[in-house]
């Protein structure tokens, strides 16, 4: 029974129930002694073994027995002073701080450098990599090993996509390559903008308007299945436009082959125009590694599209640093290699772009200069620091991936046609337009053009453009690029020497003269008790040339004036 204000109960029963309990127990014990005894089971008792008089040498027997007896217990007491010991040399290491479990520790540690050294080793090869250097080595292998190379431009900005020493460097080939035009991202062109791009570069070289997939299907990851909805819209990032007539054309020149080689398309251009989607799109699969980060492409590459047609894809033009700024920003890996800083980079952006056009694009108030338009962008996308700071370098980089990347809609003007650039003539584009339909391409081009939904003219932003954007095809014209450690040694130097020389003209300034040598405290004390106790007013002279005299004169820091 359980007692008040006690969580447990008593132990204690009465005695009638103690001894039937035992009572219980006792008949059930019997009870399996019966039916042990019916079934043939026979308990066996365990005996000592031990040896009868009978045996002969029985006196020598027990002697080994009780050797033995006596070695293990030898052995047992030799093995306790052992883990003794052992204990007590782990206590002394301890102590001095060297302990016997830092053996494995060591390990460890050998083997998580040995991983730290490794991932710099991959993180030196990726930076060499992304070298401009290598860069442009990857990009002549690339034009080496070409039949037929395409240039990729932008829709939004055409003619800046445009490098003119890489087209001079394929026409004037002794392979005699053949050079194409591919035209991406037309979805964010106005229609009427596309249209005349079209018909101006056409006239130079063969050119096509191609749309890539965005959304293409990895192997090697498990996606789920979504469910299609009745209506369809051709114009949304899953479907791809123009690989048909870019594919027809490339097989009928394959066919031209006079050997049964396969023909080798190169895809070269500057970073950020859709290289690597291109191939992807056309393979249908996620063969290349594309995204919206610019330069993912570090090497050529090289896909089979079909059995007579195989892409080489390349990394990106390396731009001159003779190219003006706004080229710079679009064309070049200046922010990634932090060779710039966004808010440079956004500052020259804003400078080609009208105000209004970009105030309605990003719904922000009136600003004055870049840095007071990051502000607005970043407390409008609620880009916030510590104490509710906006953080306008995330606003800038922000912005920048807008325009460099598939997202933002903005156009250039078409220039007026003034003939041909001086890299061409009518002979070569003669020459790249043989053995091709244009009428078939040139249709081909405007029925994709009526299909894809493109931006009003009203909802795009126009952007000052002009004049193509050089590029760096040969490593000796490369400049040269200083380490950093040098650079921060030499401003450190320049520093000090400054500083240097502010002290010397300090001291060449101050004459011996005006040396003023500081009174001790005890004077200080003094001379303010006299100045209280002789404190009269003062008699303000309104005479000039007698001010300018006394302004003439040094000033006495050891007299105090009430």
């Amino acid at each position: 029974m359980k007692r008040p204000k006690l969580k447990k109960g008593s132990k204690r029963v009465s005695c009638a129930k103690r001894f039937k309990i035992q009572k219980k127990v006792r008949e059930h014990h019997k009870k399996l002694r019966k039916e042990a005894k019916k079934s043939g089971i026979k308990r066996k008792l365990k005996k000592d073994i031990e040896v009868p008089n009978s045996a002969p040498f029985k006196e020598e027997v027990l002697r080994e027995a009780e050797q033995r007896k006596q070695e293990l217990e030898e052995l047992k007491e030799k093995n306790r002073l052992a883990k003794q010991k052992e204990r007590a040399e782990k206590r002394k290491a301890a102590k001095d701080g060297v302990s016997g479990a830092e053996e494995p520790k060591s390990k460890r540690v050998k083997k998580e450098e040995k991983v730290k050294a490794q991932r710099q080793a991959r993180a030196a090869v990726a930076k060499e990599k992304s070298n401009k250097v290598f860069r442009c080595k990857e990009l002549n292998k690339v034009i080496e090993a070409s039949d037929v190379i395409i240039e990729v431009l932008d829709a939004r900005d055409p003619l800046g996509c445009r490098c003119p020493q890489l087209e001079e460097a394929v026409l004037k080939h002794e392979g005699k390559k053949r050079l194409l035009f591919v035209m991406t991202k037309i979805d964010l062109v106005p229609k009427e903008n596309l249209e005349k791009w079209v018909e101006y570069l056409k006239e130079e070289c063969p050119t096509f308007v191609f749309k890539a997939c965005m959304r293409i299907q990895d192997k090697t990851v498990m996606e789920k299945k979504q469910k299609a909805n009745g209506k369809v819209d051709l114009s949304r990032a899953a479907s791809s436009f123009g690989c048909d007539s870019l594919m027809q054309t490339l097989s009928d020149l394959s066919n031209k082959l006079e050997s049964e080689s396969m023909l080798k398309v190169g895809i070269v251009g500057f970073p950020g125009v859709g290289k690597s989607s291109i191939i992807n799109s056309l393979k249908g699969i996620r063969a290349c590694h594309a995204g919206v980060q610019r330069g993912l492409t570090k090497c050529m590459q090289e896909v089979h599209i079909s059995k007579k047609v195989k892409m080489i894809d390349s990394p990106a033009m390396v731009a001159a640093p003779s190219s003006s700024g706004e080229k710079l920003v679009l064309r070049s890996l200046q922010v990634e290699e932090n060779e710039a800083s966004p808010l440079e980079a956004v500052q020259t952006l804003l400078k080609h772009c009208n105000q209004q056009d970009i105030m309605l694009e990003y719904t922000v108030p009136d600003y004055r200069n870049a840095l007071e338009f990051l502000t607005l962008f970043a407390k409008k996308r609620g880009f916030l620091q510590k104490g509710a700071l906006p953080n306008v370098e995330q606003a800038a980089t922000v912005f920048l991936n807008d325009w460099t990347g598939p997202k933002l809609s903005y156009h250039t003007k078409v220039p007026e046609r003034q003939g041909l650039p001086p890299h061409l003539t009518e002979d070569l584009v003669a020459q790249m337009q043989a053995g091709m339909n244009l009428d078939k391409m040139n249709m081909a081009n405007v029925q994709i053009i009526k299909c894809i939904r493109c931006p009003n003219k009203a909802s795009s932003i126009p952007f000052n453009s002009k004049n193509m954007t050089d590029g760096i095809l040969s490593v000796s014209e490369l400049p040269a690029v200083k380490p950093a450690v040098e650079e921060e040694e030499k401003k450190e130097e320049e520093q000090t020497e400054n500083l240097e020389e502010t002290e010397d003209a300090e001291e060449i300034e101050t004459p011996e003269s005006e040396v003023v040598q500081t009174p001790k405290p005890s004077q200080k004390k003094n001379a303010r008790k006299r100045a209280k106790a002789k404190a009269t007013p003062a008699h303000v002279s309104f005479d000039l040339p007698a001010a300018q005299q006394n302004d003439d004169e040094a000033y006495d820091f050891n007299t105090d004036f009430v």
